[in-house]
């Protein structure tokens, strides 16, 4: 009895991998776990009885949380942008764009996955709308099958690192840092990733051109009505409106200057780069417009398509996350813009129904209750863990560790990438980041990156074979079975399930690859968070006494030359030494 008093923290860790391990549903594992080592800790008196008058408070404490209400938001802006068309609309228009180069349906794949990823922050979503829309065209038009499916699966998990993620939310929470920092930290490790998925496409295109075969001339019905391309227009529009958006970018101190009508000196990087893409993209559509209306005919078919298709969803982007990063608006106050922004957008292209508002609102409440749950079973076990001093035995478990930070990094990682086998991002950041955070700061990690690096980490857990879920959602649609194309009316031969875990070997080392860049130059994600304010006391106070009257003493400031001839007055005639007397004879407590 005694050395399981001595060692109840480790039980009860040990409780609880086995009780996931068995199966049972994740919520209450944690909450049973929790409870059940409280009355051991209770009855063996390792453990205050008081200490359980908390939970109430904690579990009331969820509700109240105003940061996990993003979580919806972002969750019914998602789902209503994936059920409205919009994914549809733009595989189909990029994929054009880029269908004569070989690979070029698996860069769309990847180019719509990012713009999904940065609207619906959901992997289920993005991962079976793709599945559905471009798998088929990759399959018809001679795709290798493994590259097919890992592309797909790789490009709908980036919605687990690019703003606006849930996970980051998630992780902001358990860390007690902003999210807005998490969403800056993450943005260029997120599009990192997405220049690293483009050029493993484009070295297999290089290397085994037929396995990512150009669409026939045949497929490629994106063309004016004279049957030229329109693309030339559509290059021309492209280079005015990022010439003119690096322009606003380079004299940002001065359309600030202007538009304030105050001297500004400097303007913040993300500040910058949200509001000059911004501008450039708000030119385009503004140019397109006017060509539809006025007929012109200074853009083609072509150009005024894709720029209607494309637009919306960045502009969508830019308010939710334009307002996030300027500070104009919290986390969750964006999350309401985009849900709101998404609803319009739908509005707009005549897609919103009561069905389709039913199916978003249901999903987004299961979704939203499934998290909740989880937090609550997590309160209750983090409360018991830290009455029996389980805090303090991880950190004696990780701090003394060989290597120092860098031997905590490498092996938080290893341990977060294999239990990211059997649990997901909520679980791991519902149970495992609590335990690690204090650890962390303890040694001088910054919180903010050590998020980002776990949320790229964790990111992995939805490619793992054989638990991946985003391989599940892909199995879900992918064909099992062999069918006619509608199409080129040839049969089809269908998709395996080992195919599926093959392909998506390759861009699960790519992710890794990335956990290791970012250990490597922590300048990866820093470099997007605001510039940290210091002050140098010492100029400070040399300034002052520079400043100061000569005759004010800088360390008996309120003593001048006509209070110095006082100074041998009685102390109940000063009012600041009587202070200072009284003070002096209180009695301390």
């Amino acid at each position: 009895m005694e050395f399981i008093a001595n060692n109840l923290a480790p039980i009860m860790f040990a409780g609880l991998i086995c009780f996931l391990l068995i199966g049972f549903p994740v919520a209450f594992s944690l909450g049973a776990c929790g409870l059940f080592f409280a009355v051991i800790g209770i009855e063996m008196g390792v453990l205050p009885e008081a200490l359980m008058q908390a939970l109430p408070l904690r579990i009331y404490g969820v509700m109240q949380n105003e940061t996990l209400l993003a979580i919806p938001f972002f969750t019914l802006m998602g789902l209503i942008l994936e059920r409205s068309g919009m994914a549809e609309d733009l595989l189909d228009t990029v994929g054009q764009l880029f269908g004569p180069i070989r690979g070029g349906v698996a860069i769309a794949v990847i180019v719509v996955g990012a713009m999904l990823a940065a609207t619906t922050g959901v992997v289920a979503a993005s991962v079976i709308s793709m599945g559905l829309i471009s798998l088929p065209i990759m399959l018809r038009y001679g795709y290798d099958r493994r590259i097919a499916s890992g592309v797909i699966a790789a490009s709908g998990t980036l919605a687990q690192i690019i703003p606006p993620s849930l996970v980051l939310i998630i992780l902001a929470d358990q860390l007690g840092r902003s999210v807005g920092d998490l969403y800056k930290g993450a943005f260029l490790p997120g599009f990192m990733l997405v220049g690293l998925y483009m050029l493993l496409v484009f070295i297999i295109a290089f290397f085994r051109p037929s396995m990512v075969p150009a669409l026939p001339p045949e497929a490629r019905d994106l063309k004016d009505k004279n049957g030229n391309s329109g693309l030339p227009s559509l290059l021309v529009l492209t280079i005015i409106c990022v010439g003119l958006s690096v322009f606003a970018a380079q004299n940002m101190e001065a359309i600030h200057t202007w538009i304030t009508g105050e001297v500004v000196e400097h303007v913040a990087k993300d500040e910058t780069i949200v509001f000059s893409m911004c501008f450039g993209v708000t030119l385009a559509f503004v140019a397109a417009s006017i060509n539809r209306i006025t007929g012109m005919g200074l853009l083609s078919t072509v150009a005024e398509k894709v720029t209607f298709v494309l637009i919306p969803p960045l502009l969508l982007i830019f308010l939710v996350l334009g307002t996030i990063f300027l500070g104009i608006a919290t986390p969750t106050e964006g999350g309401a813009m985009g849900a709101m922004g998404a609803i319009i957008l739908a509005i707009s292209r005549r897609r919103l129904n009561y069905k389709l508002l039913q199916q978003a609102l249901v999903g987004t409440t299961k979704l939203s209750c499934f998290v909740v749950f989880i937090l609550i079973g997590a309160t209750m076990f983090s409360l018991t863990f830290q009455g029996v001093d389980g805090p303090l035995w991880v950190e004696h478990l990780l701090s003394d560790l060989p290597g120092g930070q860098l031997g905590f990094l490498i092996l938080v990682n290893i341990m977060v990438f294999f239990l990211a086998f059997f649990l997901d991002f909520f679980e791991l950041s519902f149970i495992i980041v609590p335990l690690l955070a204090p650890v962390a700061d303890k040694l001088g990690v910054d919180l903010v990156w050590f998020g980002v690096l776990l949320a790229i980490n964790m990111q992995t857990s939805f490619m793992h074979p054989p638990f991946g879920f985003a391989l599940f959602y892909l199995r879900s649609v992918a064909p099992d079975k062999e069918y006619t194309d509608k199409v080129t009316r040839q049969r089809i031969a269908p998709v395996t399930t080992t195919q599926i875990y093959l392909g998506s070997i390759p861009f699960l080392c790519i992710q890794l690859l990335m956990v290791g860049l970012v250990i490597a130059f922590p300048g990866i994600v820093s470099s997007g968070l605001d510039e940290k304010v210091t002050y140098d006391l010492d100029a400070i106070r040399e300034q002052m006494e520079a400043n100061m009257p000569s005759a004010v003493d800088f360390e008996n400031p309120f003593m001048t030359e006509d209070s110095a001839s006082e100074s041998a007055a009685p102390a109940e005639d000063d009012p600041l030494k009587a202070m200072q007397d009284a003070l002096e004879a209180a009695p301390a407590n």
